[in-house]
Order: C-alpha cells, then structure tokens, then sequence
C-alpha cells in the first residue's frame, strides 16, 4: 500500500511539474493583459511626475481636480496651448491664491499631451 501510495504522488508531482505550467501561464497572463488598457501618453506623464502632490484626478487637493479643470476649459489648440503654458511655467490667481509652481524640465509636446489628456476627461 506504501509502494502504490509513493508512486502515485510521485507520477502526480511529475504530470504537475512537467506539463501544468506553460497552459497555466498562458491562460492567466493573457486575460490580465487584455483587460488592463495602457494609459494615454499624458496620463503617463502625469503619472511619472509630480502633478499628482496638488492634483488628483476627481477631488480638488491644493490645485483643481483634473475634472474641474476639463469642465472649464473647452478641449480646442488654443486651450492645450494655454495648460501647456502653465504647466511649464506656473500660474497663479485662475484658481484661487496658491500659485502653481512651473515646471520648466517638462518639454512643450510633454506639456501638451498632459493638457490635452486633462482636457478628455470632460464629462
């Protein structure tokens, strides 16, 4: 009984070791990938940077919420042009009496695809 208890745990470690994983791996990392979508190239800048210590996606921090700020400003050139500006050079007095501090290691396209990324959020 000892004899056949022995064999068949170790022809089941085998089948385990030998042939579970690669149909495993596959049928786990392929849904997770597909349903996780990849951020646009501005929320992945607003990621990467320090946006994020005054802002925040829906609630106002110590600068307006991203939402509140796609709610007032149209998404048009001009517009991504104008966030842009001040997301590299700072601003002060649109939101409220805290300036916001420049930003002058972010190139303009950087900048811009931020904007515009804000800007797609209006509701």
């Amino acid at each position: 009984m000892k004899k056949t208890l022995l064999f068949l745990s170790a022809f089941t470690f085998f089948l385990t070791a030998c042939g579970g994983s690669s149909e495993t791996t596959e049928t786990t990392t392929t849904p997770t990938a597909a349903a996780k979508p990849a951020m646009e190239e501005g929320e992945l800048l607003i990621v990467k940077s320090d946006c994020i210590g005054c802002h925040n996606k829906e609630n106002k921090i110590i600068g307006p919420s991203y939402l509140d700020i796609a709610a007032k400003y149209p998404s048009n050139d001009e517009n991504i042009a104008l966030l842009a500006g001040k997301i590299i050079k700072g601003g002060k007095g649109v939101w409220g009496t805290i300036p916001m501090t420049p930003h002058t290691k972010i190139t303009e396209d950087e900048a811009k695809a931020m904007a515009s990324y804000i800007l797609s959020l209006k509701k």
